[in-house]
């Protein structure tokens, strides 16, 4: 079973794939320093063992999902260096 997925700062381009969101036992995932683009897939709220989502430093456009909020083990949320909005 894949625990953790680090992917970062290799320049990886489009879309977060929704299919992350099958990926169950993950703990961790590091999709950060990369050129990914368009929103963070509500897919994601699926990851309820995710303990650290890094996605910082990419071109993430959009809010952040509400589906994020069923993260409840989630230690660390990082998403800077993205053009999202929302309140």
């Amino acid at each position: 079973m894949l625990k953790g997925l680090y992917l970062y700062d290799n320049e990886l381009n489009g879309s977060i794939p929704t299919e992350l969101g099958r990926l169950s036992m993950l703990e961790t995932l590091s999709l950060s320093s990369n050129k990914l683009n368009g929103g963070i897939p509500t897919e994601l709220g699926r990851l309820l063992m995710l303990k650290g989502l890094y996605l910082y430093d990419n071109e993430l456009n959009g809010s952040i999902p509400t589906e994020l909020g069923r993260l409840l083990m989630l230690k660390g949320l990082y998403l800077f260096d993205n053009q999202l909005n929302g309140s």
